[in-house]
């Protein structure tokens, strides 16, 4: 393998990798176990299959999918692209990671949802810029993924993990909040890939950045929210089932 080879390789897994840096070390708390978080970054990375699969058996089967116009466009973009991609990413979140017993604070949905993402971002990272047809088409895919599509698949994973930690320590409204982060997380990168998918004009280009930017200061936000009660939800919940554990015991 030569230097050039070494260097994108370098370059398309080392945004993934200072975007999970960021986001680890945000946990001041109770840092996740290196093993399970691991697995969750290499399910991130198998989940492109499914989503591909999806991709290419869908448009037969959603009307509308397939055409040039607006319309056509937005059905392709949320409904095919970023439905599929969110719920391979989903699924593997959903019933591998949220069932981890240390999945113990409501942060920890973001940081396992991030490992997911940024799995599947570096596969596709590394598809699109090994495909590209010269040298330097593969460094200016890389540079622009760099500090666009691994940061989007960033703030997709955190929307989503935001409410998956929110629903892991609230059981009465646990199947609500994990359709609103599922949601969330599909209707802004179908934003995303609506204004990319267009002719590229300057305009478009500016639509896409504006859907970036929404979903980092959504992403920071989320993260503010945990930090500043990062257990209140796991003693509220433990306070609870302590009570209701004495009961029984206590003078009537």
């Amino acid at each position: 393998m030569d230097f050039q080879t070494l260097a994108l390789l370098a370059l398309a897994v080392g945004p993934a990798v200072a975007i999970i840096t960021y986001f680890y070390t945000k946990d001041k708390h109770d840092r996740e176990p290196f093993g399970v978080l691991l697995v969750c970054f290499l399910t991130g990375c198998f989940s492109v299959v499914p989503a591909i699969i999806l991709e290419e058996l869908l448009p037969a089967l959603v009307p509308g999918s397939n055409g040039d116009s607006l319309i056509s466009v937005a059905i392709y973009t949320f409904i095919i692209v970023a439905g599929s991609e969110e719920l391979s990413k989903y699924i593997f979140l959903r019933y591998y990671a949220y069932k981890k017993p240390s999945f113990n604070e409501p942060y920890d949905g973001i940081i396992y949802a991030v490992m997911v993402g940024m799995g599947f971002a570096t596969i596709e990272n590394l598809m699109y810029i090994f495909d590209a047809e010269t040298l330097t088409a593969a460094w200016t895919t890389a540079g622009l993924r760099a500090v666009t599509a691994v940061p989007a698949h960033a703030t997709f994973a955190a929307i989503m993990g935001y409410y998956i930690g929110l629903a892991k320590f609230n059981h009465t409204n646990e199947r609500k909040l994990m359709l609103q982060g599922f949601t969330g997380a599909v209707i802004l990168h179908g934003f995303y890939d609506f204004f990319l998918f267009q002719n590229l004009t300057a305009g478009l280009y500016i639509g896409a950045v504006i859907s970036l930017i929404i979903g980092i200061r959504f992403s920071v936000r989320s993260m503010k929210l945990h930090k500043q009660h990062p257990h209140a939800i796991q003693h509220q919940t433990i306070a609870v089932e302590k009570d209701a554990f004495e009961s029984p015991n206590k003078p009537q």
